[in-house]
């Protein structure tokens, strides 16, 4: 005799409220269901079973899964999450009593069922014991952006989705890092979310959703919502940013200097991708702004050579001035022989005294160059630019001279070009007069690029033939220590501990 065959479970996607908008395919599962199971929180009323009111049957089994709780605080021995797993154990074993006994199971979801939610815990602790079916719904996103009648996202623009239950660092770098997004669960998160989108430069952008396609539905600008009215059923919207605000209708823009790292987008930081999206015009170095991924098809880029740094940083407050939000671009951290400084100097000239500036930090040549070697820069170091385009050799001679004496290590920055070549041979015969022939020197070429080269050698045998402006060099302190892998790597760090004296 066979056994008695198990039933079929079925997860429904309703959409977002509007019976309307249920798909053919979940109406047809919930009438070939046997048993209709919803959630609910404890007043017992279930948003998921006034969706699917209508199609439901006198003859149909009802299991309602109450929640035991709605706010995360339980005296339960597992806390909130222990309490909640409970819950769905037992959810879920009522469910297999039934599917054990032939009967076919809807399992009825608001939006979309793997989709923040409720149907998604028990698909999975019941999918691989039970012949399964997913019925997708219009999710909350989708109906959102539908009643606000502006495009998501269009062309290459990224579309991130955070609940708003982040903490408020996570929240600004990932909204600041983005072109467009919605932010799930508001309610008592939302004061967290408007101050996470001010923080990020977007709350000028940001919509307001409430109940899409759902009985008191509102939409309205997020900075004009009083954060008393705002329940958990509404999202936060930063639509595309295509055909946004023009910049002639606004007042005034500003510049937001961009430290890019040393080899472009996988080294910037959120915070710094955010501002080169929101930016309406991008400034800089040419090859610099080559690193910057196309981000808008309305974005203006505006190239220069190296040598302009003044120009280009009056051209960008210029723009600032017409309403424009500039990003200039700049290489590894901007104030660090950078940008930061020739734009802030032109910027403190009078009649640039109300555009807004801003720099923003990038990850610096030297950490690169040092976190690619192993620590060498794990104890106090110096800074030093050897170029003597704008200060004389002898003050660079001096400032090395006196960082060796204090036994410092040493970042190297613009150590040669092409029209400066004797530069490096001068810095190693110098540093060879008061420190070991042994130093190890780490030379840190393309850091991060796709001619990276990162070697260890010693300060005797530094060639400078061998260096040129793509290349950082680290010359180690008289503790700095240099040890060969197994792996056939050098690494290089600097103790912490500084031997007394």
């Amino acid at each position: 005799m066979s056994a008695h065959p198990t039933g079929k479970l079925y997860g429904v996607g309703l959409g977002p409220g509007d019976p309307e908008l249920l798909t053919l395919a979940a109406v047809k599962a919930i009438a070939a269901a046997d048993v209709i199971a919803y959630h609910s929180a404890r007043h017992g009323r279930s948003i998921a079973r006034s969706i699917a009111a209508e199609h439901l049957r006198a003859d149909h089994i009802e299991e309602r899964l109450m929640y035991p709780l709605t706010v995360e605080t339980t005296d339960h021995p597992g806390g909130y999450r222990g309490a909640l797993d409970d819950f769905y154990e037992e959810a879920a074993a009522r469910l297999a009593a039934h599917l054990d006994a032939g009967r076919t199971v809807a399992v009825l979801a608001e939006g979309d069922p793997l989709f923040y939610g409720s149907y998604q815990h028990m698909h999975k602790r019941l999918a691989h014991r039970y012949d399964t079916t997913v019925i997708p719904g219009v999710t909350s996103v989708s109906a959102a952006a539908a009643r606000l009648g502006e495009p998501l996202c269009e062309a290459e623009e990224v579309l991130t989705i955070v609940p708003g239950t982040l903490p408020e660092d996570e929240l600004t770098a990932r909204l600041a890092g983005t072109d467009s997004a919605v932010v799930m669960k508001l309610g008592r998160t939302f004061p967290t979310v408007r101050r996470a989108l001010e923080r990020a430069g977007r709350l000028e952008d940001a919509r307001y959703v409430e109940r899409a396609f759902m009985a008191g539905e509102r939409t309205e600008l997020l900075a004009d919502v009083d954060p008393e009215t705002v329940p958990y059923f509404s999202v936060a919207v930063l639509p595309s940013r295509v055909d946004a605000v023009a910049p002639e209708s606004r007042e005034r823009g500003e510049v937001v200097v961009v430290g890019t790292g040393p080899a472009g987008a996988p080294w910037l930081t959120p915070e710094s991708r955010g501002a080169l999206v929101n930016a309406d015009d991008l400034v800089g170095y040419t090859t610099y702004l080559d690193r910057v991924p196309a981000l808008r098809p309305d974005q203006r880029r505006h190239g220069s050579d190296n040598k302009v740094e003044s120009e280009r940083a009056e051209f960008a407050l210029d723009l600032a001035r017409r309403g424009r939000r500039v990003a200039v671009v700049s290489g590894g951290d901007p104030g660090v022989f950078a940008m930061a400084t020739a734009v802030l100097e032109v910027a403190s000239e009078e009649r640039y005294a109300d555009v807004p500036v801003r720099v923003l930090p990038g990850v610096t040549a030297a950490n690169a160059a040092a976190a690619a070697a192993g620590a060498p820069l794990g104890h106090d170091y110096a800074t030093i630019s050897l170029s003597d385009r704008l200060k004389p050799w002898e003050v660079i001679a001096a400032r090395l001279r006196a960082a060796t004496e204090a036994d410092l290590v040493l970042a190297l920055y613009n150590p040669g070009s092409k029209s400066r070549t004797h530069q490096v041979a001068a810095a190693r015969d110098l540093l060879l007069e008061l420190r070991s022939p042994e130093t190890p020197v780490v030379v840190a070429r393309d850091v991060g690029g796709p001619e990276q080269s990162v070697r260890v050698v010693t300060l005797k045998t530094l060639e400078p033939s061998e260096v040129d402006m793509r290349t950082l060099l680290l010359i180690g302190s008289s503790q700095t220590r240099a040890v060969e892998r197994p792996d056939g790597r050098t690494l290089t760090w600097t103790p912490r501990r500084y031997p007394e004296v």
